[in-house]
């Protein structure tokens, strides 16, 4: 399995022993209590919505970590389009650590599946033009790495993952620092002086602010909140000498117009945290 560079085995199973102290306990006691340990049986994952599925690579990791000897049959792949019905796979082994581990596979799949619909959603509507979809820093704290990793699976992009692998400089820094010239000028240094190769991206919120971040040669300017009028009059004048990345509140209904001002990228939290919990569910096979 390919990861995205910011997944690692370790940090998978770091998230996974976590989730499990969380969940489990000192044990599972509703299923130690009436079903026997040697008990072998066998469920399947029923698709109960519409859109993309995401988190079944997961879902294969976090059996196999509770209980090795789980078997499973796949019949779907992450990143399949999916509808009402379709079955994804089947798991046969303990019955226990089936149940066990019911719960916080849902949890994953239904949230991951969600934000690859959703971003799946977003990337068609804005076909035909040259707008890339990104996520951003809208996440769970501590299901940054699955969020971000499905809105991959839904074909979307990931914006920078955390505060340490770019500089976004944005309006509150530039405030706190004094202009934009002064803000991009001392993080040059910064950046010389650290030995860091990083990009740079400044948030404008006008025209005169788009000039000045210009003038200061960065990688990216960020047009926070524009109208469409303004996005237009933004794109033309910067005329690719640098990316654009339009920002603010941007959700299905308006990326389309957005995309089509000629922007390089829309970066919309919306495809993380409002996206709806995709409906699954583990079911016995009898």
């Amino acid at each position: 399995m390919n990861f995205p560079k910011y997944i690692t085995e370790e940090k998978l199973q770091q998230f996974i022993r976590q989730a499990f102290l969380e969940d489990v306990g000192d044990g599972d006691h509703s299923t130690l209590a009436c079903v026997p340990y040697d008990s072998i049986q066998e469920a399947e994952l029923k698709i109960k919505d519409n859109g993309i599925i995401a988190g079944i690579e997961l879902a294969k990791i976090i059996f196999d970590t509770f209980d090795p000897d789980l078997k499973i049959e796949q019949f779907l792949n992450d990143g399949d389009k999916v509808q009402f019905g379709d079955v994804a796979f089947k798991i046969k082994g303990s019955s226990q650590s089936i149940l066990t581990c019911e719960r916080l596979v849902l949890n994953c799949m239904q949230r991951m599946s969600g934000i690859a619909t959703y971003a799946n959603q977003m990337m068609d509507l804005v076909k035909g033009t040259n707008a890339k979809i990104l996520d951003t820093r809208k996440t769970t704290p501590n299901f940054r790495m699955l969020e971000k990793w499905a809105v991959l699976i839904g074909g979307a992009e990931n914006h920078r993952f955390g505060l340490y692998d770019m500089v976004m400089l944005k309006d509150n820094h530039v405030d706190f620092c004094g202009t934009i010239t002064k803000a991009v000028s001392q993080t040059k240094e910064y950046l010389k002086t650290n030995h860091l190769d990083l990009k740079i991206e400044v948030e404008t919120r006008n025209l005169t602010e788009v000039k000045e971040a210009l003038e200061a040669n960065i990688d990216v300017i960020m047009l926070d909140n524009f109208s469409i009028e303004q996005l237009k009059e933004a794109v033309t004048f910067i005329n690719h000498r640098v990316k654009t990345e339009a920002s603010g509140g941007i959700t299905k209904e308006s990326v389309r117009e957005i995309a089509e001002t000629g922007v390089d990228f829309i970066s919309s939290g919306a495809i993380i945290h409002s996206a709806p919990n995709f409906d699954l569910s583990l079911k016995a096979i009898k």
